[in-house]
């Protein structure tokens, strides 16, 4: 895969800040510092396109991010699969995402999210 970034990246031929190294996989830093402080991407050393593609490689890049995990007090672990999920590189990757109570983080599914999307509502009209 020449074209895979995260490919590359455990190749060692592009440039990553690399959090942890296992056998299998990488924890690295999102370029463009991620949601928060201590979000990182695990990826699996090998090219598997999503979390639905090998369970196999799957299981070992979940183990990875759980040992991330088990550092944290509250973490939220996410990963997508597909264009409609919001897959943006096709390379199998975990974001492990540190939370505190007052973060303030708007995922999805959060109290946050719906406040977000009311601010950007009222916003919107009163601009249109």
């Amino acid at each position: 895969m020449n074209t895979c970034v995260f490919c590359a990246i455990a190749a060692g031929q592009a440039p990553a800040v690399i959090v942890r190294e296992w056998p299998d996989a990488l924890a690295i830093r999102p370029r463009t510092g991620g949601v928060n402080d201590g979000h990182v991407f695990v990826l699996p050393r090998v090219h598997v396109q999503d979390a639905g593609t090998d369970p196999d490689v799957t299981a070992a890049v979940m183990r990875r991010a759980a040992e991330l995990m088990a550092e944290l007090p509250a973490a939220n672990l996410i990963t997508s699969k597909g264009d409609a999920a919001t897959q943006s590189v096709l390379h199998l990757h975990v974001h492990v995402v540190p939370r505190q109570a007052d973060d303030d983080l708007p995922l999805p599914w959060t109290p946050q999210h719906a406040a977000c999307a009311a601010c950007a509502a009222a916003q919107n009209g009163a601009t249109s």
